[in-house]
């Protein structure tokens, strides 16, 4: 079977389109000669994800029965936060 040429051509993206890098951007941004890291980056450009929070929720292990975990779960997603909720309000925090 002969291969299927297609009619459409390959998107060309032009590499000068990309955004402009600020000073302060170049500044942050790691600088490399070859595998040599000769300045590690610095600032925002090196952290991912959301800012760390000064009090982080811990993980347990919690046995629930089944109807009051299926009546949290039918209320949809969120549940987890919403237990949480439910329990600083009976523990009075």
């Amino acid at each position: 079977m002969s291969k299927k040429e297609s009619d459409t051509p390959a998107v060309w993206h032009d590499p000068d389109d990309g955004p402009v890098w600020t000073d302060d951007q170049l500044d942050r941004a790691e600088l490399k000669e070859g595998d040599l890291v000769l300045r590690p980056a610095d600032g925002t450009l090196t952290k991912r994800g959301r800012p760390k929070l000064d009090t982080p929720k811990k993980q347990v292990t919690l046995r629930l029965d089944q109807e009051v975990l299926d009546k949290l779960r039918e209320q949809g997603p969120g549940w987890q936060s919403r237990v949480n909720e439910l329990l600083k309000k009976a523990v009075g925090v």
